[in-house]
């Protein structure tokens, strides 16, 4: 015989027998049923890519997880959508399960664009793509021209999506000093001869005139 409780407590299963003669025997077997842990564990969580996460079970004495998990140990999930359910085990063997759904959305991919090398004076217009929000270091507003200093100089842009997940990409803007040009003394010659001008201070020179 089979018989399913549905609370916890002592019971008594008795088996009573009788004979074809009318003679019966009873036999009593206590039963105790336990009752089942109430096993709890983390509210459903959302994050960004590379997050680590601690999960931990209540309610029981030892702790199982899915997903190749171990309770009280980090880890850092995959991106999307994944239920982890744990089983907790009592003292009596008896066990209950809890979930948690952790979600996790992608990091942008943020480009800075290429390196670049001007003259001083000169303009540039820093253009980043790959994220919702776009924001420069050193005052710099994305695809507003500006005048960089003389220098070597890292821009950092930092892309930001919908769902607060951030990348950064960097560019580095190298500004030369200009030239410091002389064309030389002024001359004063007779009409028909010959004279030489010699630019100094630069690489290549082209006169007017």
């Amino acid at each position: 015989a089979t018989h399913t409780y549905t609370a916890a407590g002592a019971f008594n299963a008795t088996l009573t027998i009788e004979s074809a003669d009318g003679c019966v025997a009873t036999y009593s077997l206590p039963v105790q049923i336990n009752a089942l842990p109430v096993v709890t564990t983390a509210n459903d969580q959302t994050a960004c890519e590379g997050a680590n996460f601690t999960l931990n079970g209540a309610g029981a004495n030892t702790y199982s997880w899915d997903n190749g998990i171990t309770d009280g140990i980090a880890f850092s999930p995959t991106v999307g959508s994944i239920t982890y359910t744990v089983t907790g085990t009592d003292l009596n063997g008896c066990t209950d399960t809890a979930d948690v759904l952790i979600t996790i959305h992608p990091n942008p991919v943020v480009n800075a664009g290429i390196d670049q090398t001007v003259c001083d004076g000169s303009n540039i217009t820093l253009n980043g793509a790959g994220a919702v929000d776009l924001t420069w270091n050193n005052g710099v507003t994305n695809g507003i021209p500006f005048t960089p200093t003389l220098g070597i100089l890292t821009y950092t842009l930092t892309g930001t999506t919908v769902f607060g997940c951030v990348a950064q990409d960097s560019l580095v803007v190298t500004v030369n000093s200009l030239p410091v040009v002389d064309a030389g003394t002024d001359k004063i010659n007779c009409f028909g001869e010959q004279i030489t001008l010699n630019g100094t201070g630069a690489s290549t020179y082209t006169w007017t005139g």
